[in-house]
């Protein structure tokens, strides 16, 4: 008796696993099963206690108020969706003006680049509930002055001002043409690798408009065929591959009330950069970064903004290189601010007085910080996010402006991703763990949770319905030092058996893959092979972000020679494990990952059997100049740099299976890199697999796009490894 109650319950318990469901393709690509819900975050008002967002409910748009604290809406600011000369119009975002009066609404997007967008513009009066359309046709960058009296916008390359009240329309600039001359927007590779596309910036009293002018005749055109028509359309535009010219940019600043316009003193220089502009506190000083062409000094220039005259308040020195981003900050004493740096080894934050030349240190240790999340100003405090308590996790933390009183803010383990709201009385936080799907918070200034927005808990039990494999954070050794990497194993895991395993990575400069956070890359595609047998393992390698200067930027003048040897190295860790067939070990990876998983087959031919590369750079001779030369110098100063770690240089390696991916519209990562390398193949006589998408980016989406991409991975994998 008690044996037959042992077979049942086996024979129970078998059924209930298999009950589980199994990940499929078009779970992920088309029935969207495994969306989580997100808050976009709050659009708060300056009162600190209100906040707005776009309603959509039944196909009928509106725009509500709603109570920060308790999340009640309190007046919707138009009801049921807008008209304009009888066309219903459908709100993609919005600006509130400075004195919350008007909204700006942004309709029918139309993507450039990664990061611009061109919009149908309407300005909304919430009270008279008047619209009015901002310009006739499409336009860039419509932004309201801080003084709510006027817009400016970017159209056919030149810079417009509208005046609200009187509707006059001002044309800052004439001599804007397209691959010409580029004013109030940037240029490709600008908009790239320095990651921002609006090319203006409003003075804060809103009299003065400090914009770039691109002057791209002497870069080189890039020839992209667009297959559309019974004769294809060539598309041109300036794209200045590694060691190419720049444009020679300016900077100027245009008075409103004047109509004049003045150039800012830059120096005779013009192979340089200038990756950002920022208004001082002082609405008659602009600062203007400006860095060499090899990226590795950086001057902050203070102009006058009534003749363009301008001085040195700050130089920044590095061996290797200085990464550019949006954290420095002007204090209201009007002689300092606040920026980060690696000078100590580690990324940290500082405060520089230029006036008495005194530098400040806020943040110290072993460890990087990762963001700025807000300057409060009223209680003279700085909050950031920072992976102090480990290179996996990110906390917010709260410290004054003299480096004192330091606070950890969110003590939960995990990734915190931490939006500020006006007033910094609130914070909105998205927290995860690697199983963790994202909870969000709101936290009041100390760090309490006030309520809970979103606990994605319907999510959490619809994964639990999934024959899941088992997700793990590991210890790998790379090829000169120990890699944080996570593992997942197949479902009901054995270890006295035999598995593939699958790597992936991306490796890129400063990039990280393994953290504590949901999900991670891939997720379920990675889940769905993990059903089917397969181990995943993803390693970042040498060259990865957090873990201090020294480990990221060993890769410097020869990418992808040390990344490589990571995780061809954690290849041959893997195969000497019970549980691994050492002989059905692939690697996978896009972009920077493709240039990798490239890479890793040709040098390491020992122990990949297979490799799939999605988009990858396959020479960086044939990328943007500012990325490359940034880690590489240029191909006349590095020339054993570029060739001797180039993929398409080493196809002779080639023993395995290689599968290689792209769109021949990719404005980025041009097609070019798979052409070439393809050629090299077929001339080193190695069997390959190819494959390629009409007219996709360097995101290979759209339409069918994604679900065809991955089935073919899915089974080139199935088939070959």
């Amino acid at each position: 008796m008690q044996r037959l109650f042992i077979i049942i319950l086996l024979l129970t318990g078998n059924a209930a696993l298999a009950q589980k469901k199994q990940i499929t393709l078009e779970d992920i690509w088309r029935k969207g099963t495994f969306r989580m819900k997100s808050v976009p975050g709050f659009n708060a008002m300056r009162d600190g206690v209100h906040f707005t967002q776009i309603d959509d409910e039944n196909g009928l748009q509106s725009i509500g108020l709603y109570d920060l604290k308790t999340g009640e809406r309190q007046k919707q600011l138009f009801e049921n969706s807008l008209t304009f000369e009888g066309k219903k119009l459908h709100v993609e975002k919005y600006e509130w003006s400075n004195d919350e009066t008007r909204l700006l609404l942004f309709t029918e997007p139309q993507n450039i680049y990664r990061r611009s967008v061109l919009y149908r513009v309407y300005l909304y009066d919430p009270a008279t509930k008047n619209l009015q359309s901002v310009d006739d046709e499409k336009i860039l960058h419509a932004s309201l002055s801080p003084d709510n009296k006027n817009v400016a916008f970017v159209k056919d390359n030149n810079l417009y001002v509208r005046n609200l009240k009187s509707g006059k329309v001002t044309q800052v600039t004439h001599d804007g043409k397209r691959n010409e001359i580029i004013n109030g927007n940037c240029d490709w590779v600008y908009e790239e690798e320095f990651e921002f596309t609006r090319a203006y910036e409003w003075a804060p009293d809103g009299k003065h408009i400090a914009y770039y002018r691109f002057d791209e005749r002497q870069v080189p055109e890039y020839t992209m065929t667009i297959y559309d028509s019974l004769y294809p359309t060539p598309y041109r535009y300036k794209y200045p591959k590694a060691g190419q010219p720049n444009s020679i940019v300016s900077i100027h600043i245009y008075e409103l009330a004047s109509l004049n316009t003045v150039s800012a003193d830059l120096g005779t220089h013009t192979d340089i950069y200038i990756p950002r502009i920022k208004w001082t506190k002082d609405p008659g000083q602009l600062c203007i970064y400006r860095i060499n062409r090899h990226q590795n000094k950086l001057r902050l220039l203070l102009a006058d903004a009534q003749n363009g005259n301008t001085r040195t308040i700050f130089t920044e020195s590095n061996p290797y290189y200085i990464e550019i981003n949006d954290n420095l900050q002007f204090l209201p004493d009007q002689r300092s601010f606040i920026f980060n740096s690696e000078m100590s080894g580690y990324n940290h934050f500082y405060r520089w007085d230029w006036k008495s030349e005194k530098l400040t240190r806020l943040t110290k240790g072993n460890y990087d910080i990762d963001q700025l999340i807000g300057v409060d100003e009223k209680e003279e405090l700085l909050y950031y996010t920072a992976a102090e308590t480990s290179p996996l996790e990110r906390r917010l933390y709260a410290v004054k402006w003299n480096g004192k009183r330091k606070k950890e803010l969110t003590p939960e383990a995990g990734t915190h991703a931490i939006t500020t709201i006006n007033g910094y009385r609130y914070f909105l936080d998205k927290y995860s763990r690697l199983n963790e799907p994202p909870v969000y918070y709101l936290r009041d200034q100390s760090g309490k949770i006030i309520r809970t927005l979103e606990d994605n808990k319907e999510f959490s039990e619809k994964l639990r319905q999934y024959n899941l494999g088992k997700l793990k954070f590991v210890r790998l050794p790379g090829d000169s030092a120990m890699l944080n990497a996570w593992m997942i194993t197949p479902p009901n895991f054995d270890p006295e058996k035999k598995y593939p395993v699958l790597m992936f990575q991306y490796s890129g400069p400063g990039s990280q893959n393994v953290a504590d956070r949901f999900p991670v890359s891939d997720f379920f595609w990675h889940q769905m092979l993990a059903q089917h047998g397969y181990i995943i393992v993803c390693a970042d390698g040498t060259g990865t972000g957090f873990r201090g200067e020294r480990f990221k930027k060993k890769t410097y003048l020869q990418l992808g020679n040390l990344e490589s040897n990571d995780q061809i190295a954690v290849a041959k860790h893997l195969a000497g494990l019970p549980y691994v067939d050492k002989n059905r070990i692939g690697i996978w990876g896009w972009s920077y990952g493709g240039f990798m998983s490239s890479t890793c087959i040709f040098k390491g031919s020992d122990v990949f059997k297979a490799a799939i590369a999605v988009a990858p750079v396959t020479n960086w001779r044939f990328y943007d100049n500012i990325y490359t030369e940034r880690y590489m110098r240029t191909p006349g100063e590095n020339p054993k740099g570029y060739d001797d770690n180039a993929p398409e240089k080493m196809v002779n390696g080639l023993k395995g299976k290689f599968l290689v991916i792209h769109g021949t519209g990719d404005d980025n990562v041009h097609f070019q890199n798979q052409v070439m390398m393809v050629d090299a193949l077929i001339k080193a006589d190695k069997e390959f697999d190819s494959e390629y998408y009409p007219n996709k980016a360097h995101g290979i989406s759209g339409g069918n796009t994604r679900y065809h991409l991955y089935r073919r991975m899915t089974n080139f994998i199935l088939n070959n490894l």
